[in-house]
């Protein structure tokens, strides 16, 4: 009776590593997943974001993270751009924090106040 069990010991083993070969399957094939899922897309969308920052030119139009909106006076250097956020008022920002340009206006004194003006109807 002990011969019978201890050979079943021993068949056990010669499954359990042709087995553990295809336990690896499953974890490469969720890491694949997650490459394709997660980490590819990102690295697409941070070399925009660096094409997008490098393009900045001054009269640009453009939004910053915290959604301010503001014409770019002048690009200071690799890192730093002056932005004009009313007549007169320059901030200087970082390059990075620009999330979006809204137009690539040539100058600054093309850009006209599109938002509506309350109190102008009236009525006859």
């Amino acid at each position: 009776m002990l011969f019978l069990i201890s050979q079943v010991f021993a068949d056990g083993n010669t499954t359990k590593q042709s087995s553990s070969l295809l336990s690896f399957l499953p974890m490469i094939a969720f890491i694949a997943i997650m490459y394709f899922l997660l980490i590819r897309p990102q690295q697409k969308k941070q070399k925009q974001h660096k094409a997008l920052i490098d393009s900045i030119k001054k009269g640009d139009k453009v939004m910053t993270n915290s959604g301010l909106i503001a014409v770019v006076d002048s690009v200071e250097n690799d890192q730093e751009v002056i932005l004009e956020i009313a007549n007169g008022v320059k901030c200087r920002f970082l390059k990075a924090t620009i999330m979006n340009v809204i137009s690539n206006n040539t100058t600054a004194s093309t850009t006209t106040n599109t938002l509506p003006q309350f109190g102008d109807n009236k009525k006859g």
